[in-house]
């Protein structure tokens, strides 16, 4: 049968979600747990990748199993296996050929800022420090990404993929208490998207860049003609959807 877990991790001591050889990642512990409780190596397949130091508080991940454990227990009997900064929040049974990678119809992330004038301790583990904000050319730039784009100019230098095109459903920044967010809904992302997008809307802000730039570089393609790439703390994958 096949299972899919909701996962939630604070990727701060990862070097991703993706098993990788120069560092210990989020996938290698989940499924070094999965070993131990079934007493067989299990591979698990995500909704895509997080960078080392990203966030997730709903990554979907299936895997296949043969078990007599509730598919809805399977969650309370992994999670004393595993770090308290990795646990599975949900698990249940989906049809055989649901697949949490090439299923996935949307996925929202979200950038976390502060603004302050110095570092507050407790923030920065989750969240960027800004030392300010104007938030009409902050969601006027969000306004740029809505809809279908060839977002190229979102892509880390130096990556290569074969389709750049995206469709960005919704975007925008507001307030929550201390912390300033950016919350982006699509139906896929680049590698770096979001944190370059992050860096953008800051840029912009800061009259570092117009709305005006950005609609130029979206035409171009230039990566070098928008922000910087915000650092990975600030990001987390909220949700993934398949309906």
């Amino acid at each position: 049968m096949r299972i899919a877990f909701e996962i939630s991790y604070d990727g701060t001591n990862y070097c991703g979600w993706q098993n990788q050889k120069n560092g210990i990642s989020c996938q290698q512990i989940l499924e070094e747990a999965l070993k131990k409780l079934f007493n067989k190596k299990t591979n698990l397949i995500a909704s895509g990748r997080t960078d080392a130091g990203v966030h997730a508080k709903g990554q979907i991940a299936h895997f296949d199993c043969q078990t007599t454990i509730p598919p809805e227990k399977i969650a309370l009997a992994i999670n004393p296996l595993l770090p308290d900064d990795i646990q599975v929040l949900k698990s249940y049974l989906v049809k055989e050929d649901f697949h949490a990678r090439y299923g996935a119809k949307q996925k929202t992330y979200e950038y976390a800022f502060y603004i302050s004038p110095v570092k507050v301790p407790v923030f920065e583990r989750y969240a960027t420090r800004i030392d300010g904000a104007d938030l009409d050319k902050m969601q006027s730039c969000c306004d740029t990404f809505v809809g279908t784009h060839d977002f190229k100019c979102f892509l880390a230098s130096g990556s290569k993929v074969k389709d750049t095109v995206r469709t960005i459903f919704d975007a925008r920044v507001f307030v929550d208490g201390d912390f300033l967010r950016f919350r982006v809904t699509g139906n896929g992302f680049l590698y770096n998207m979001v944190r370059i997008m992050a860096g953008t809307i800051v840029a912009v802000a800061q009259d570092k860049l117009t709305v005006n730039d950005v609609e130029a570089a979206l035409f171009s393609g230039d990566r070098n003609a928008v922000g910087k790439t915000a650092p990975a703390k600030g990001l987390t994958l909220l949700s993934v959807k398949y309906e």
